[in-house]
């Protein structure tokens, strides 16, 4: 029978408290950056909705203005039709005076 013992290349470093201190820095580090970037992106997308809800405002000014000519346009339209309707029925109605 042959038996095969294998032994790591390198053998495995003990892990000391001072080990472990350092292992601890370098995630509290690791997570000091990840809190940055979150703290900047968190920024940036702020500033960014505040962009769009300038936008937005811009654009609700115009559609309001835009909508009171509108509302302007119809109206002077339904003036249009009621006066023309009034003619129409004075006409018919003084024709069929006329007529009799």
């Amino acid at each position: 029978m042959l038996m095969v013992v294998m032994t790591p290349k390198e053998p495995r470093k003990a892990w000391t408290d001072e080990r472990l201190d350092d292992l601890n820095k370098k995630v509290d580090d690791g997570f000091e950056k990840v809190d940055c970037r979150f703290a900047e992106a968190k920024a940036e997308t702020g500033e960014r909705f505040r962009q769009v809800d300038e936008r937005f405002d811009r654009l609700e000014v115009r559609m309001d203005a835009q909508f009171s000519e509108l509302n302007q346009r119809f109206d002077r339209m339904q003036f249009t039709l009621i006066g023309s309707a009034a003619a129409i029925i004075a006409a018919l109605i003084g024709l069929i005076a006329t007529q009799l």
